[in-house]
């Protein structure tokens, strides 16, 4: 079941596309159906920078569950590290 409910946030980051190394601004986070991974669903991330134009994107379907483990992964990695080194971007 499709929601049309999309989180919208601000990032900092960079990401690695097919012509090099991309700044992101941007970031768009669903669940829909994928365009090319084979599930009914997927959570969807787009990452982008909308002022380079619509090829600076780095779009991701993830299956459900690898999305939880991603995210909690990351969660993880974050709690690792001393909040001080963390402060300093």
């Amino acid at each position: 079941m499709c929601t049309y409910q999309t989180e919208l946030l601000k990032v900092a980051g960079s990401g690695k596309g097919p012509a090099g190394w991309l700044r992101f601004t941007d970031a768009s986070v669903y669940v829909d159906h994928p365009v090319h991974a084979m599930a009914g669903h997927t959570v969807n991330v787009d990452l982008r920078n909308p002022a380079d134009g619509p090829s600076a994107r780095v779009a991701l379907e993830l299956h459900p569950q690898a999305a939880r483990e991603l995210a909690e992964a990351i969660l993880r990695s974050l709690a690792a590290v001393p909040e001080a080194v963390l402060a300093g971007g």
